[in-house]
């Protein structure tokens, strides 16, 4: 199971660390690439954790920054890392590039913290509920929709994984996300039983924030999710810093400042004030579960 984390958390690890010895050795993004003869992007792609990374970049980017030998060392060692595989890679194209990253930080994470205001999130999604959004504006062949859906199903996965222990996974929907009908009532209902059959795993907590709780945080901040991770090397090393994840049609957002961590954290903070408690939650999807099955 080791390789369903993947090579994510090393090559965020060894690109924060390139970027801290740069930064420490009083050398520009530009000035970087104009001495190693690479270009900006290169070494930006390295720095973000974006892609793998050859032991003989490391070497010639510690030699530059004047690293030590054994810190040298340590990092080639994180570079080999970076070049292993996790199961989302099977799937080619079916994995946007810019979604790759994601899919690596979830496998990896303890925690997750989601808020999601318009549709049912991804890994609570039943196949039906997935296959009918990705027919919405989409030009993807029957094979091509077919793979994003088992992408999805396929990440569902660690929520019940044993090794290394499934996440904790706390998600917090607008009540408009129950109410939003996806592919009709049929699957509608079936995607609210789901959801319910969901809650019954002990790690995965659903609550409900009210159409009557009026403005609130997550209106501005939009869907979201945050990642927490664990210790590492059996809690003697702390573990990857949080991240906060938020996507557009055609990209994302992956912010790790303490600024932006702070910002979210309080939304989440005003979220949890103001979503219904879980039995309440309950009780509201068997609600709008038993309307929708008398429309």
């Amino acid at each position: 199971m080791t390789e369903d984390v993947g090579s994510t958390v090393p090559r965020r690890q060894l690109g924060r660390l390139l970027r801290q010895f740069r930064t420490e050795a009083g050398v520009t993004l530009d000035a970087a690439a104009e001495a190693l003869e690479y270009s900006r992007q290169k070494i930006w792609r390295i720095e973000s954790g974006t892609g793998p990374v050859r032991v003989l970049d490391v070497k010639a980017m510690c030699e530059l920054y004047h690293v030590s030998a054994e810190m040298t060392e340590a990092m080639r060692g994180l570079a080999a890392e970076t070049k292993s595989k996790g199961w989302w890679h099977a799937y080619g194209d079916a994995v946007p590039s810019w979604f790759e990253l994601y899919v690596g930080l979830e496998s990896a994470a303890s925690r997750l913290r989601g808020y999601d205001e318009s549709l049912i999130p991804g890994i609570l999604q039943t196949r039906e509920y997935a296959d009918a959004l990705y027919r919405l504006g989409r030009t993807l062949s029957d094979e091509e929709r077919e793979r994003a859906v088992e992408v999805r199903l396929q990440r569902q996965a660690l929520l019940t994984r044993r090794l290394p222990a499934a996440p904790r996974l706390e998600s917090v929907l607008s009540e408009a996300v129950l109410r939003r009908s996806v592919g009709g009532p049929s699957v509608m209902t079936s995607q609210l039983n789901h959801l319910m059959k969901l809650t019954e795993l002990p790690n995965v907590f659903v609550r409900v924030l009210p159409l009557a709780a009026g403005p609130q945080p997550g209106a501005v901040a939009g869907t979201f999710m945050i990642l927490d991770f664990p210790a590492t090397k059996g809690g003697r090393e702390a573990p990857e810093p949080s991240i906060v994840y938020s996507e557009s049609l055609t990209g994302a957002l992956y912010l790790d400042k303490p600024g932006e961590l702070a910002a979210y954290e309080r939304v989440w903070k005003g979220l949890d004030a103001l979503a219904l408690g879980e039995a309440e939650s309950k009780d509201l999807i068997k609600k709008i579960t038993g309307e929708m099955r008398h429309d």
